[in-house]
């Protein structure tokens, strides 16, 4: 045995401790499974050999021997309040507006973070050592929990450093991973026991188990997001506070980021809903935080909510079928992107039938096989997505899905973005990135042009007619090639070029948008319009420049500096000046605007329009598009088979519009 078996255990749990931080909090492993088991063998052997020197705080303690008889209640020492939620932008707005009323000329800033799907809980640590953990309960008094939070790996029993406060109220969510619930239902099926339907339940029954050892097996996990009651605490903000845990060895909620402005922190949401796919758990919306302390104080509370914080929440929708087959589609910028083809089922509403798998990572990472029964989620505005595989459903052996090497169009052979996740063919001269292209460049939320839809276009491409978005205004002097297309009559060919003519005309914002350039969609188009106002300035601006304008950044300024500069962006450009397309911002059109102030929700499938073109409408129109329904709607534009939408609308009071009706109005 040791020499020096205090001095040794001591070692032993340091060492553990750093372990278990790199790898539950830094995701940055340095030692091997095996290694760290050799570890927490020897401080067992030690601590049998010893029991006097065995502390609550040891790792080894992490699982009670003995279940708990009943979970006791506790008093909250500063109440944890529920926050105010919003689901529509223009709620946002009016809370902005309330709060600057409360804090007359003064800068704010705000922090954004991710709203995780869980059991909010407060953990209570006292000269470090943890003491206490407690659910929110009613906001007042919590269930003690203690005995189950300390089997959650990734919650220290010690803070890390010397120089922690006396007194420490963290609180949190506990949450589980998707693909931990993949496991635990693998192992469900193998004990003949039920599986379970979803992260949240697991991890709500989890924490109120009697025995711990339930809980540990359950492998959840908890985020930090908020401070309770502290002694000694020297943060001033919310992001210095963050910073500070994480020195302590606790997780902060991953993604937070902090915003100069309420405009900046509300566009980074509605991007954020967009990588959702890319977390392995749950949220269900978004956090807006007002950054200092002082502040927050100025700001107090309501009875129920604080003044300094609220939430931006999107409507989740889930279902369960099979996945049939996985293809893979070539996109505008070369992006291959593999879809799922679905046996259909209904969803928010709608059938559906095809969801993103993004991209080969994300394959790999869930595991999806032709065959398996999948999770398909649906969120805000955002396109279907496999949420995870039912492996426990799994029967028999499925083949792995092999990404392919060469582009599925032009045989080029495909290349992985340096640093990235995105697999692409370099090929610009790909048809299939032409046609995407192409489509793109004349769709409703770029140059508009009346007439070209997708089999146009395709057929346009086939036949050589169309290589390049210039060639688009090269059609008036192919007129007879045009007429020998499948159904173009004279008639139809005149309103093309008509529309292609018009379409010269549409502004330096649509243009941008238009062009395909990597990160740039309609929002960045707009403001790198606003800010430089011609094709001119924006050539002329450097990589500093294009990345100090509010939104664009960095990663967006490099990609329109490569583009605008490299041999095939400087060709497309001139091309198109050549052929008199207006390449300056465009003026506000003057007239009336009849949607100006009100809030429109879309629901159903349309015949006319997608769901961007329409909301574009909107929006030109004054109006605000919103993807729920509430007491602050004003219409509901209802297609074919629109649903819980409609149904809520109806129960509102709000108004409800078909397609016919809402042209009606916009004209």
């Amino acid at each position: 045995m040791s020499a020096n078996p205090a001095a040794e255990i001591a070692r032993l749990r340091e060492e553990i401790r750093r372990h278990d931080n790199l790898y539950y909090v830094a995701a940055a492993p340095e030692i091997s499974d095996r290694e760290y088991d050799r570890l927490m063998e020897r401080l067992k052997q030690l601590e049998a050999a010893h029991p006097e020197l065995v502390t609550s705080d040891s790792p080894t303690q992490r699982i009670g021997d003995q279940p708990v008889s009943e979970l006791p209640s506790v008093a909250h020492r500063v109440p944890m309040l529920s926050i105010e939620n919003t689901y529509s932008l223009e709620e946002l707005k009016k809370y902005q507006e309330r709060v600057e009323k409360l804090l007359p000329g003064e800068p704010i800033e705000w922090v954004v973070e991710l709203k995780v799907d869980g059991v909010a809980a407060a953990l209570i640590y006292e000269e470090g050592i943890l003491t206490h953990g407690i659910t929110r309960g009613d906001g007042r008094t919590g269930d003690d929990i203690t005995h189950n939070v300390r089997t959650i790996k990734n919650v220290p029993l010690k803070l890390h450093g010397k120089s922690v406060p006396p007194l420490l109220e963290v609180r949190g969510e506990i949450y589980m991973t998707n693909s931990d619930l993949v496991k635990l239902n693998q192992e469900q099926k193998e004990k003949g026991e039920p599986p379970f339907a979803n992260t949240r339940n697991v991890t709500a029954g989890s924490v109120r188990q009697l025995d711990p050892r339930i809980c540990a097996a359950r492998r959840l996990r908890f985020f930090v997001h908020s401070v309770g009651m502290t002694e000694g605490l020297k943060a001033k903000t919310h992001v210095e506070f963050l910073e500070a845990i994480r020195g302590y060895g606790l997780q902060p909620t991953p993604m937070y980021e902090l915003f100069s402005s309420f405009d900046a922190a509300v566009a980074h949401c509605e991007e954020v809903i967009e990588e959702l796919h890319e977390l392995d758990f749950e949220i269900d919306g978004l956090v807006l935080k007002v950054n200092r302390f002082d502040q927050r104080e100025r700001l107090g509370a309501t009875s129920k909510c604080p003044r300094w914080v609220i939430a931006y929440k999107f409507e989740k929708y889930e279902a369960t079928t099979r996945l049939n087959d996985i293809r893979v589609q070539v996109g505008k910028t070369g992006t291959i992107t593999p879809v799922a083809d679905l046996e259909p089922v209904e969803l928010a509403g709608t059938t559906v039938s095809r969801a993103s798998l993004h991209n080969a990572d994300e394959i790999e990472r869930k595991d999806v096989r032709v065959g398996d029964t999948v999770v398909v989620e649906k969120a805000g505005k955002i396109i279907p997505h496999v949420v995870r595989v039912e492996k426990h459903l799994r029967k028999g052996p499925l083949r792995k899905f092999v990404f392919p090497t060469r582009c599925p169009e032009c045989e080029t052979k495909l290349v992985k973005d340096e640093g990235g996740v995105y697999i692409r063919c370099p090929n610009l001269n790909c048809p299939a990135q032409v046609k995407e292209r192409i489509r793109y460049f004349a769709g409703r939320n770029a140059m508009d042009i009346e007439g070209l839809g997708d089999k146009l276009v395709e057929q346009l491409v086939s036949t050589g007619l169309v290589k390049t978005c210039g060639d688009l205004y090269r059609l008036e002097d192919r007129q007879d090639r045009l007429l020998n297309l499948e159904r173009m009559g004279r008639k139809s060919v005149d309103n093309l070029l008509s529309g292609i003519e018009a379409s010269k005309s549409r502004g330096l914002a649509r243009l941008l948008n238009a062009l395909s350039i990597r990160h740039v969609g309609a929002r960045v188009a707009q403001v790198l319009a606003g800010h430089f106002h011609s094709m001119d300035k924006l050539l002329e601006a450097s990589v500093e420049e294009l990345s100090a304008v509010n939104e664009v950044g960095p990663i967006i300024a490099q990609s329109v500096y490569d583009f605008l500069h490299g041999k095939f962006g400087r060709e497309t450009i001139a091309d198109l000046q050549s052929l008199g397309v207006k390449m300056k911002a465009e003026k506000t059109a003057a007239g009336p605007r009849p949607l100006e102030g009100k809030t429109l929700v879309i629901t159903g499938t349309l015949k006319n329009y997608s769901r961007d073109q329409i909301e574009e409408l909107i929006t030109q129109h004054g109006g605000h598009a919103a993807s729920s329904v509430s007491k602050n709607t004003d219409y509901v534009v209802a297609g074919e088979k629109a649903g819980s939408k409609l149904e809520k609308a109806r129960k509102l009071g709000v108004a409800v519009l078909n397609e016919k009706e809402f042209e009606e109005m916009i004209r």
